[in-house]
């Protein structure tokens, strides 16, 4: 009994515009004609009607869906687990929006052919494990710090503007000093008039953050130094890699870095494979400025490290120089070579 080959009239693709309360579906069959679009609600009982309708339509090749990292992260969830293929679509038709404008439902249909033409590959991330919780708190923690950075901006330029009497103390610490001062100060009661029991207040104020602040900071790093050693085990002994690198090396494979397929795909995704810019007999390559800037800037902190105080590194540079290397293009093989370093940790895998 030979297999029979499944109906290719009744393959359909998919896209999938996706909001805060709605998401839009559109469906085109394998030659791109348009078949029906729908809107469901950005529920748990929307998604699997979304589900049903899919599925009584015909048999779902592939799905693109826009914001697989944040409105849509729950329904390609639900899409996954169904079986489906699900892309990420990152970036709609430009030239169509141009020419034909932009709606939900023009939205749906392109990121449906994105996906049935391959222009969208990318696998979305898993959030369900360890390294969606070290997302959370690496992105609680960043922003604290650059809250406290904030204040004590902020309570640097009170004290350069406090009155006379208040900054003549205040003025010569340092900025943990200062800090400490400012939070022990007593300034009375604040009435008309009393313009000194005023900025005392806003300058106690303004410290006792820093220092609540501070605390925050320190209990969100001690939860992802647990997470870190317990999820990439090794990562973090590596030379010149910390526990903040390491987070938001993380973060870029994500809970499924069985979704990037080596380690040129890492390096594109890091932003440090170089493209190609050839043209008649010049023969050359460009930076890549797209790729995850921040993971681009994790590989940079490595590479800076190593510079200063690795001496493996520290040799090839010299080396590379005399060659006649600048040392921009000698920072960008560096990290190109981090990057496959990298790859093999995160991933487990080895280059051959």
């Amino acid at each position: 009994m030979t297999e029979t080959s499944p109906d290719v009239s009744l393959t359909i693709f998919a896209g999938i515009d996706t909001h805060k309360d709605t998401h839009h579906a559109a469906i085109i069959d394998y030659l791109g004609r348009e078949i029906a679009d729908r809107q469901f609600p950005a529920t748990a009982t929307g998604y699997q009607a979304l589900l049903a309708w899919l599925n009584g339509t015909g048999i779902t090749a592939r799905v693109g869906v826009e914001g697989t990292g944040s409105y849509g992260s729950a329904l390609a969830m639900v899409l996954q687990a169904a079986g489906i293929d699900v892309v990420d679509v990152d970036r709609t038709d430009r030239r169509s929006r141009r020419f034909h404008g932009k709606s939900d439902t023009l939205d749906a249909y392109s990121a449906a052919r994105l996906a049935a033409s391959g222009g969208a590959r990318t696998i979305p991330k898993a959030h369900n494990g360890d390294v969606e919780a070290i997302r959370f708190l690496h992105n609680t923690r960043r922003s604290a710090v650059k809250s406290r950075a904030e204040a004590i901006t902020g309570l640097k330029s009170a004290v350069v503007n406090a009155p006379e009497t208040i900054r003549e103390q205040l003025r010569p610490l340092t900025s943990t000093t200062l800090v400490k001062a400012c939070a022990l100060l007593r300034p009375g009661t604040v009435a008309p008039g009393e313009i000194d029991a005023a900025v005392k207040t806003a300058l106690r104020s303004t410290a006792r953050r820093i220092q609540f602040l501070d605390q925050q900071i320190k209990a969100l790093e001690a939860h992802l130094k647990v997470l870190i050693d317990a999820t990439a085990t090794g990562l973090v002994t590596t030379f010149g890699v910390g526990y903040e690198t390491a987070a938001q090396l993380l973060i870029t494979v994500g809970d499924n870095p069985h979704r990037i397929a080596d380690e040129a795909a890492f390096a594109s995704l890091c932003g440090v494979a170089p493209i190609p810019a050839s043209s008649g007999k010049t023969n050359r390559h460009r930076l890549n400025r797209g790729g995850n800037r921040q993971a681009n800037r994790a590989l940079h902190i490595i590479v800076m490290a190593r510079l200063k105080h690795d001496q493996r590194t520290r040799d090839y540079r010299d080396r590379r120089l005399a060659e006649g290397k600048t040392k921009r293009d000698i920072i960008r093989c560096l990290k190109r070579a981090v990057a496959r370093e990298m790859f093999q940790l995160l991933t487990h895998k080895t280059t051959a």
